[in-house]
């Protein structure tokens, strides 16, 4: 399939019409919404068959792992639309003393949608984070109407789970303009979408480069408007002495699983493993490099994909101290890639900012530090993350608390003897981190609290009763949790 690219006039065209139905749907309650999410999860799982068998043919993915990702889509928009339904995304709150005086004005807030999202998908997971993904369903339960820009690597799978939601808005009687899809290779494309004057927001999944290109474009409007991008991470992992000594065998098998899992492409892939020397961190590396030479080369997602693997392979293996650990097998067919890891110390390490670049793919970097200080010396050199990994004895952990003291302000999740690969969908995620692994480390782009992305606050003074929008009216006619004078009223 080779759609041809958007033009501006329909770009203004799509825009005109995601402006205007989303002037009707901010007014829809939540459970208008839910019905939405729900009824489009219910065209997806009609098309599944269509879908799988698309994306397969898009992006070198098994089957068995697109049906597992398309249930985790499902999920996520029933999720989204059970929190919604919920109403403690809308935060509403009032402050009224009717005993205070002088007399007090009476004050309601609750957050409002922002207008219409325009979305970026990503190439690696073609149904969790693209067209009917976490930020197209975040933003329509939020009450706002969506624009997604179908990623060039799979414009078939878009297409299809396009036609999956435009059915399920016509099912539920509500405007066509809630859910807009175009298509566009070019750069021209994004930037209209992004500068547009209607487009109110942005979500993107993908690089460090078109994140941040993204986030130039939106700042560089007469209105700046916010980019909530998630553009990748090394997720390091940092390995500790007494736990090294006594599990360096589980935690290499765990790693390398992780490290390869789906040939790499993973946002939460541990790219990074940092411990001391010594002669468990000695057989660790054995082991490692035992279990990565032993893996057979696996095709990558795209051509794009590939040839950006090899190139960045290429450029980190020839700074200077580098030194290859371990190697799959030797790839056989163009387009296939070997797990690899590399070795450094830390003084190169840290000496070398280049080696704080995300390789996508089977790829990850020891660094050997020569005692603890020089471990804070590596976190404390790290950029913004999605994850940060301890793997220690409980009570290391005491000894190591400057450590993780360290990770608590530079990344969005920590994880303690365990991979940062799986990405669990509920409240307590957080899938965001400082930049650069995303736009702004206040919000993440999974679970339910992805939702507050695409709303802003508004607050009502002395209003009439009758004409305040039904969450903050006295009688709570939605029956949701509010604030009532600091006090949440369940």
């Amino acid at each position: 399939m080779n759609p041809i690219d958007a033009n501006k006039a329909q770009i203004d065209q799509v825009l005109d019409q995601s402006i205007e139905a989303f002037h009707m749907y901010k007014h829809t309650s939540p459970s208008e919404r839910m019905k939405l999410l729900s009824t489009i999860t219910k065209q997806i799982e009609q098309s599944r068959t269509q879908l799988v068998a698309a994306a397969a043919k898009e992006t070198n993915l098994p089957e068995t792992r697109l049906n597992n990702e398309l249930n985790r889509t499902i999920f996520q928009l029933e999720s989204y639309g059970a929190a919604c339904q919920k109403g403690y995304c809308l935060e509403a709150s009032i402050d009224q003393d009717t005993l205070a005086q002088p007399s007090k004005p009476a004050i309601r807030k609750l957050l409002i949608p922002l207008g219409p999202v325009v979305v970026f998908g990503s190439s690696n997971f073609p149904f969790a984070y693209s067209t009917a993904g976490g930020d197209t369903a975040s933003a329509l339960a939020a009450g706002c109407s969506v624009i997604v820009k179908a990623h060039p690597a799979h414009p078939e799978t878009s297409t299809i789970m396009a036609t999956c939601i435009t059915a399920a808005l016509a099912l539920c009687g509500l405007p066509a303009g809630i859910f807009q899809h175009v298509y566009g290779a070019s750069f021209e494309v994004g930037k209209w979408l992004v500068q547009h004057s209607d487009t109110a927001a942005v979500g993107f999944t993908g690089s460090f480069t078109g994140g941040k290109q993204l986030v130039d474009w939106a700042a560089a409007r007469r209105i700046p408007i916010p980019v909530f991008a998630e553009m990748g991470s090394l997720n390091p992992v940092f390995v500790l002495p007494e736990k090294l000594s006594l599990s360096h065998a589980e935690i290499a098998s765990q790693l390398v699983s992780s490290f390869t899992l789906g040939v790499g492409q993973f946002c939460t892939k541990p790219g990074l493993i940092i411990g001391i020397k010594s002669d468990a961190w000695d057989n660790f590396l054995a082991a490692l490099s035992a279990l990565t030479s032993s893996i057979n080369p696996a095709p990558l997602l795209h051509k794009g994909i590939a040839s950006a693997f090899q190139n960045n392979t290429a450029q980190l293996l020839q700074q200077p101290g580098v030194s290859v650990l371990a190697q799959g097998c030797t790839p056989s067919r163009e387009g296939e890639a070997s797990p690899l890891i590399i070795q450094v110390t830390a003084e190169d390490w840290l000496s070398n900012q280049l080696l704080q670049m995300e390789n996508f793919g089977p790829f990850t970097i020891a660094v050997q530090c020569k005692d603890a200080a020089a471990l804070l010396a590596v976190a404390k050199h790290l950029e913004g993350q999605l994850t940060g990994t301890i793997f220690a004895r409980e009570q290391e952990l005491v000894e190591y608390r400057s450590l993780i003291s360290i990770l608590e302000i530079r990344c969005g999740r920590l994880i303690f003897n365990g991979v940062p690969t799986g990405v669990e969908v509920c409240k307590s995620m957080q899938h965001g981190g400082p930049f650069p692994a995303t736009s702004d480390a206040r919000f993440g782009a999974v679970g339910e609290d992805a939702i507050r992305r695409f709303l802003r606050p508004i607050a009502y003074q002395n209003w009439p009763n009758a004409l305040l929008p039904l969450p903050l009216q006295d009688s709570n006619p939605l029956a949701i949790p509010r604030f009532k004078n600091g006090v949440l009223q369940p």
